[in-house]
Order: C-alpha cells, then sequence, then structure tokens
C-alpha cells in the first residue's frame, strides 16, 4: 500500500508513539482488503462508549490514548449507556454511572464532540455526497452511504478512532464505486404505511440478503424517518451498509439492475416479519428512538398524546441537540403529562434496561432484533400509534 510522506512519518513514530500505533492499525486493515492507498476523511463517528459494551478494559484503551494523542477532523461519538445529565432519572446506578462518565472525559481529552448519538447526520455532522468519512455506527453508516451518497465502509471502534486520530482511512470497499453496485432486487410489493413497516422490510431483506447490497423497487414514497429506520434493521439482521432505492436515494440512477436475482417484500413476509419479532405479551414500557428520534417524530408522538395518557410510561430516545430543541417548543412538557419523558445521549440497546424492565414495546426493528440478546428483553414490536394509543 502506497503512504505519502506525511502517512510514513506518522508510522515511524515522528507524530508520537500513538499515532504510530493508530497508523500501524490502518496500515495491517489496509493490507487485509488490499487497498492501494490512504485517504483522507472528512470526519468520524466512534462506536464503543457505553460502559455496558466495553468494560473496564475498553476504558483503561480510551484512557491511554487521551494521554497521548487527539483526533484530526471532526468525530462525533455513538450514544453513551445512560444520560449524561439525568442518569438517575433512569434509574442508573451510580457505580455505572462513574464509569461512564470516565469514558466520556477520556473522549472529551481527545477533542471528540460529546454528541452520543446514532444518528449525527441529524445533529451536526452531515457529510456532502460522495465525500470519505470513517463511520461506525452501523445504522449511521447505513444512512451515509445510502441516503446522503456519502463513502464510508462500516468501521470498527478501534479503525474509526485511529482514522480520527491521524486524518485517514484505508481506500477500499465502499470506498469505491465499482463495489456500490447491487447484486438483488427487492421488489416491494407490501403496502408501507409506516416507519415500522419500513423497518419491519429491513429485517427481512438483511435477513435474506445477507451481506449484499439490495436495490428497492416499488417504494412509492419515503422521508427520512422511515429510511432511517430501514437502515437501521437492514444493518441489524444483515451486514448490510448501503442500500438503494429507485427514485428516492441518490445512487440508485447509476445502478445497473439487468440479470440481478429478484426476492419480493410482500404482505406474508410483513406479517410473518412482525410475528419473529414479537416475543412478549404485555410491556413495562414502551421506548421510542433506535435510531434516536428527530425532532419530527418526537413532534408527531406529542401530538398522538396530547391531552391523554399513553398506554404504558414511554421514553424517546434522542440526541442532546434534538432533546433542547424539543424542550424550548415545550414538547417536553406535553409528553411528560401523558407519561413519557425524553432521554438523551443514550438508548434502549446500549443501556443497562434489563436491570430495569423484562419486556419492552419497541416500534423499531433493530431495537427489536438486539433487545433479546444484548438486554434479555422479551420485545412487543408494533407501530407508533398501536403501541401509544
Amino acid at each position: 500500500m502506497h503512504l505519502t510522506p506525511e502517512q510514513e512519518k506518522m508510522l515511524e513514530g515522528e507524530h508520537g508513539e500513538m499515532i504510530a500505533k493508530m497508523m500501524r492499525l490502518l496500515v495491517r486493515l489496509g493490507d487485509v482488503y488490499n487497498a492501494s492507498k490512504m485517504i483522507p476523511v472528512a470526519s468520524v463517528q466512534v462506536a464503543g462508549v457505553s460502559y455496558k459494551s466495553i468494560g473496564d478494559a475498553g476504558l483503561e484503551f480510551l484512557q491511554d490514548i487521551a494521554r497521548e494523542a487527539r483526533v484530526k477532523v471532526l468525530t462525533f461519538l455513538n450514544p453513551a449507556g445512560m444520560d449524561l445529565e439525568n442518569w438517575r432519572e433512569m434509574g442508573i446506578d451510580e457505580g455505572f454511572a462513574k464509569k461512564q462518565a470516565a469514558i466520556i472525559e477520556a473522549f472529551k481529552k481527545m477533542g471528540i464532540v460529546i454528541s452520543a448519538t446514532c444518528t449525527p447526520y441529524l445533529a451536526g455532522n452531515l457529510p456532502r455526497y460522495r465525500q470519505h468519512i470513517a463511520w461506525s455506527e452501523s445504522s449511521a453508516v447505513s444512512f451515509a452511504n445510502s441516503v446522503i451518497g456519502a463513502r464510508t465502509n462500516r468501521e470498527g471502534g478501534p479503525s474509526a478512532l485511529a482514522a480520527a486520530i491521524t486524518g485517514f482511512t484505508p481506500y477500499y470497499g465502499l470506498h469505491l464505486d465499482e463495489n456500490r453496485q447491487s447484486n438483488v432486487i427487492v421488489e416491494v410489493k407490501a403496502e408501507l404505511k409506516t416507519s415500522t413497516d419500513f423497518a419491519a422490510m429491513g429485517h427481512y431483506v438483511g435477513r435474506e440478503v445477507k451481506k449484499g447490497i439490495p436495490y428497492f423497487k416499488g417504494i412509492k414514497n419515503a422521508d427520512v424517518d422511515d429510511l432511517k429506520g430501514l437502515g437501521a434493521a437492514i444493518a441489524a439482521s444483515g451486514a448490510i451498509a448501503l442500500y438503494h432505492a429507485e427514485g428516492i436515494t441518490p445512487e440508485a440512477k447509476e445502478v445497473n439492475i439487468e440479470g440481478l436475482e429478484k426476492i419480493e417484500f410482500g404482505e406474508e413476509e410483513k406479517r410473518e416479519t412482525y410475528e419473529r419479532l414479537n416475543t412478549g405479551e404485555e410491556e413495562d414500557i414502551i421506548i421510542f428512538g433506535c435510531p434516536h428520534a428527530s425532532l419530527k417524530e418526537i413532534i408527531k408522538i406529542s401530538k398522538l398524546v396530547e391531552g391523554r395518557k399513553a398506554r404504558k410510561p414511554f421514553w424517546i430516545c434522542t440526541s442532546r441537540a434534538v432533546k433542547e430543541i424539543a424542550e424550548r417548543m415545550e414538547l417536553d412538557e406535553k409528553i411528560s403529562k401523558a407519561g413519557g419523558k425524553i432521554v438523551a445521549d443514550t438508548c434502549m440497546v446500549v443501556s443497562p434496561i434489563e436491570k430495569l424492565f423484562s419486556t419492552t414495546a419497541v416500534n423499531s426493528a433493530k431495537a427489536a432484533h438486539y433487545l433479546p440478546g444484548f438486554c434479555k428483553q422479551k420485545v412487543i414490536f408494533k407501530s407508533m400509534e398501536e403501541l401509544l394509543l
């Protein structure tokens, strides 16, 4: 792999031992995937933030890096294991909170934006079309590649951090145009009435396609939240970091679909997916925001519950940036009166909800996919309207 003189100096330790370690990691990664060179990245999104996910070993690893290294590009964080300001209201114990705070402090020392969100594109980190980035959270990667048309592989936490510290990533995979072509057509026959239907379709297609790049035909209309849910589900049930949707996503018109294998998502497949993801009978709590809720979704929820109590207590997980706007609009007051609360910085998957609940209701297929294993939850999977009213 060709390295520039600047990159050679990083590798040889002229900019410090920690930068050399980070560059060695990227060089090894590039060698594994036969990358021809390193390319600069415009932004980074780092996963591996929750103490629940990385534990004491991860904390020590981050503290070692923070003693020496600082990031060179705009770098955002994935959700933490708790609301960083109101963790007591969530029922988080103090021991967990102290460890989580130490992780955040290490990232802060590196110069990373403490965004704590899986939707960085809704909170100030919006790449442009065809821009090279190094993002690691699966739903964010899917959205960046598919909906925005930026270029990123599905980075691991360490490789994303290395890209942030060096400013470079190996040039392979989805950074190359030839690797962004579809290999299967999804004929959409089912009626998609809600974002939850889009999420169910994503879960089905991820299971069927696994590692390919699907091309959706027949989606009549989709907004940002629909595509967000679709991409999150497809990345959870499969290892899919890019999809195309005819007439909707920016690169779809560049894809040659002639002769590709076809699968169908009809009413039967939709019904079977809902049945598969529903494993519980009565929820303890309803949680929205996986990926993090947009302001539009919070407004929708506030209108649904205005003047009434929701069936069960509910949380809306979102970024701190979106929560503050919602509070300025006094949406939090309407939601509180209905039995809900807006929770920032975290989500139901990476927080220790297994210590609080046993059955969680969600409108996210990604959450429904991960909650049984990661959080020992039984799951109710339904649309927002069905869960609240």
